[in-house]
């Protein structure tokens, strides 16, 4: 019985392993990164972050950067498979990252590819969105920094599901270029990443038009808009604003917290040098909300149509195995400066509890430069030593009792990546 039971089990598992090589499975890479942050300072230790006008924090700093630390930041495994020559399948997991408040989401990546062919083919699952440069078309085992700059961290490095069409058209030795349209759930936030289920009827539509000539020149632009991720019956106008009489309920809920994204890419590559740029707008939105389940909840963002602009400057020399990088990255959270309140909330004890005169506008800069170390100098993306010194604005962390004027914390970041 127990020699019937186990061929049954030797039947059963040689099938499903002819299964999987009739339909090409593989596994496509590995990345494992670690990280070793040490601060500068005390500030970022010793200090809270500033909370200008409501309950989240603008400047969206990493955990990894609160104390001198080991940690491993990336393990990332990606499969891959065909169904058929037209229909393809990819994963990608990492389970050193998940998002607890929402459950264990370590699936980052699971897209079926249908190829329809002259140039056409359609995605479906989880997946970024066409949106972002460094975020969607830079692959992580090909950063050049601690991170990537802070309009890919905030806009464009979280998942959504829904359907993303394409159409390539060109030569790949010249002109070429791809048209992206995509359709999502519009879960988008900082809680989930997007990795969750959907609540409400509305979508999120994405554009990108991708252009290239040659392998040395990359530009494109991308629009993406969206609205809240909370169902019409459960919306709960925040009361502070219509409390105060800057706004009224019924025009807060008609604007459903609408989110847009616009923004444009140029990136330029070759054997010696590297530089890219890219700058986004747009309005908030869902990302700092207004409308909340609870009632009582203040507001995130200080005004209805909040606008946000950033912009990045990179550039990299080659040599050899030693790369030379440099970033400028900057990213301004209200570059309208709109707000509701009577009083500025940025520089007044009412929105922050600071005597008046300090200066917590969310406009945050960023100064990198480093050196990355190759492994492999005929492929960078196998495996690098990065350093890299951060000198952030210090306008985003509470002086403590006896501290005056702006604080913050800069930080030397040893990052040590594998990949295969």
């Amino acid at each position: 019985m127990k020699i019937t039971r186990l061929a049954g089990v030797a039947a059963l598992l040689a099938a499903g392993f002819t299964q999987a090589q009739a339909q090409d499975v593989k596994l496509t890479g590995v990345l494992i990164e670690f990280w070793q942050t040490q601060m500068l300072d005390s500030n970022l230790r010793n200090n809270s972050q500033a909370k200008p006008g409501g309950a989240a924090n603008y400047y969206g700093l990493d955990s990894r950067f609160t104390e001198n630390t080991f940690a491993v930041k990336r393990a990332e495994i990606y499969l891959n498979g065909k169904i058929t020559d037209d229909v393809s399948w990819n994963l990608m997991f990492d389970p050193n990252n998940s998002t607890s408040s929402v459950g264990n989401n370590v699936l980052h990546d699971a897209v079926i590819t249908w190829n329809i062919g002259n140039g056409f083919s359609v995605k479906a699952g989880q997946f970024k969105m066409p949106t972002t440069y460094e975020a969607t078309m830079v692959a992580a085992t090909n950063i050049l920094f601690f991170e990537r700059n802070q309009i890919n961290r905030v806009f464009g490095d979280k998942r959504d599901r829904g359907v993303w069409g394409i159409y390539a058209f060109g030569d790949p030795k010249g002109w070429n270029g791809k048209f992206n349209v995509a359709v999502s759930n519009g879960t988008t936030d900082d809680g989930s990443g997007g990795k969750n289920n959907d609540v409400n009827a509305q979508k999120d539509w994405t554009t990108r038009l991708e252009l290239a000539y040659g392998p040395e020149h990359k530009f494109g632009a991308y629009y993406r808009e969206g609205l809240t991720n909370l169902k019409d019956s459960t919306y709960n106008a925040a009361s502070a604003w219509t409390t105060a009489g800057y706004v009224s309920a019924a025009q807060i809920k008609d604007n459903k917290d609408k989110t847009t994204l616009l923004g444009a890419y140029y990136a330029f590559d070759n054997a010696t040098w590297h530089a890219s740029t890219e700058v986004a707008t747009g309005l908030l939105g869902r990302r700092f909300p207004t409308l909340f389940a609870a009632a009582t909840t203040n507001p995130s963002r200080e005004h209805l149509d909040q606008k946000f602009l950033g912009y990045a400057i990179d550039g990299v020399y080659k040599m050899g195995r030693h790369w030379f990088t440099a970033r400028y990255d900057v990213l301004n959270y209200n570059t309208g400066d709109d707000w509701y309140t009577a009083t500025n909330p940025y520089t007044t004890a009412v929105a922050t509890g600071l005597p008046t005169g300090n200066d917590l506008e969310p406009k945050y800069t960023e100064i990198t430069v480093g050196y990355n170390l190759l492994f492999n100098p005929a492929k960078y993306s196998a495996g690098k030593l990065k350093l890299d010194y951060v000198h952030r604005s210090k306008n985003f962390l509470l002086p403590r009792a006896g501290q005056t004027g702006e604080q913050g914390g800069d930080s030397l970041v040893a990052s040590l990546m594998i990949g295969f």
